[in-house]
C-alpha cells in the first residue's frame, strides 16, 4: 500500500520551493513566507486526518479500468509528446512500424497517416480492443514489452510512449526492441519525465470497489536509458525534454479554497494550496523525455 499524506507533498514541494530559494533563485520576502506558509500547514487540523491509503495496481488491471475514459481524458502528456514524436517520425523512411504498448492506438493511427504498416503491442486486452476499432487495418497483438510476439529484425521502426516508467528496469525492453529492429532502423520513445514522476505525476485508478489505487511508476534518468541503449548498437540521434514556456504555465489560484480536492485530482489539487510554492518548485521541469535513437546498421 502507498500511504499518501496531503500534508506529505505539501511540505514537499515547499522543501523544493526553499530549495531553489537557498542556491539564489528567489529572494529573501520568499524565502520568510514560505517559512511561515509551512508553519501554517502544519496548524492546519483539516489535513491532519487527510491521509489516503492507495493500492498498488499493476499495468494489465490499471489500463483495464483506464480504457473505458482513456481517450476522453484530457492527458496533458499527450500535448508534450505529440508534436515531436510526428517531427522525428516524418523525417525517416516509410516502412513497417511497431507501437510497443500501443494503449488505445493514437500513436499507431499517426504512423499509418505516415503510410507505415502497423503492428502494436500491447498487454491489455481492453486497450487493444479500442485500438482495433480506431484502426482496423493494423495487426494488433496481446504481449508484453520483455517478449514482444514479433520475429527478429522485422520491423522498421519501433515507437514506445508513455508506457516505460511502468517498468523497474529498461535493459530487458530495450533488448527486445533492439531484437525486433532491422539493421539501421528507428526507435523513438516518450515518458514521463524522471522530475514529473518524483513530483506526483503517476496514473490514478479507482478499483472496482472505489478504492484508490496508482500504476507503477519509475524515475529514469537520462544516464538510464543510454545504459540501456549504447550496448545494445542503438545510437542516440536526439533527447529532448519539452517544457511548457513559462508564459503558458498554468497559475493556481492564489484565492482558492485551500481545499485538497478529491483525490483522483492529487497531487495538482494540493499544489493548488500552495500556489506560489508550487509555482517555484515546478518552474522549468519538463513534462515528458523523448528520444530517438537509431540501430547500427552491421
Amino acid at each position: 500500500m502507498i500511504y499518501e499524506h496531503p500534508l506529505a507533498y505539501l511540505l514537499g514541494l515547499e522543501g523544493i520551493a526553499l530549495l531553489r530559494g537557498f542556491t539564489g533563485e528567489q529572494g529573501r520576502a520568499f524565502v520568510e513566507e514560505r517559512i511561515a506558509e509551512v508553519r501554517r500547514l502544519l496548524d492546519d487540523e483539516s489535513l491532519a486526518g487527510a491521509a489516503v491509503e492507495v493500492a498498488r495496481v499493476d499495468t494489465v488491471e490499471g489500463y483495464r479500468i483506464w480504457s473505458e475514459t482513456y481517450d476522453d481524458e484530457d492527458n496533458a502528456a499527450f500535448d508534450f509528446d505529440e508534436p515531436m514524436i510526428a517531427e522525428i517520425v516524418e523525417a525517416l523512411p516509410v516502412g513497417v512500424a511497431l507501437d510497443a504498448a500501443c494503449g488505445t492506438g493514437r500513436t499507431a493511427a499517426a504512423l499509418a497517416a505516415r503510410g507505415h504498416r502497423i503492428v502494436g503491442v500491447d498487454s491489455s486486452p481492453e486497450m487493444l480492443d479500442r485500438a482495433r476499432k480506431r484502426l482496423p487495418d493494423g495487426d494488433f497483438l496481446l504481449g508484453d514489452l520483455h517478449q514482444l510476439p514479433v520475429a527478429d529484425g522485422d520491423v522498421d521502426l519501433v515507437v514506445c510512449t508513455l508506457a516505460l516508467a511502468h517498468l523497474p528496469a529498461l535493459g530487458p525492453v530495450f533488448a527486445e526492441f533492439a531484437r525486433v529492429l532491422r539493421p539501421g532502423g528507428h526507435l523513438v520513445i516518450s515518458d514521463i519525465h524522471p522530475d514529473r514522476v518524483a513530483r506526483g505525476s503517476v496514473p490514478p485508478v479507482r478499483g472496482p470497489g472505489g478504492q484508490p489505487g496508482r500504476l507503477p511508476a519509475h524515475r529514469h534518468l537520462v544516464g538510464d536509458y543510454l545504459r540501456a541503449a549504447l550496448p545494445l548498437d542503438l545510437q542516440p540521434r536526439r533527447c529532448e525534454e519539452p517544457r511548457l514556456p513559462d508564459a503558458e504555465t498554468p497559475r493556481p489560484d492564489a484565492t482558492a479554497p485551500r481545499e485538497t480536492g478529491p483525490w483522483e485530482h492529487w497531487p495538482w489539487s494540493l499544489a493548488a494550496m500552495i500556489p506560489e510554492a508550487a509555482r517555484a518548485a515546478n518552474a522549468g521541469v519538463p513534462g515528458t523525455i523523448i528520444w530517438h535513437f537509431q540501430l547500427a546498421s552491421g
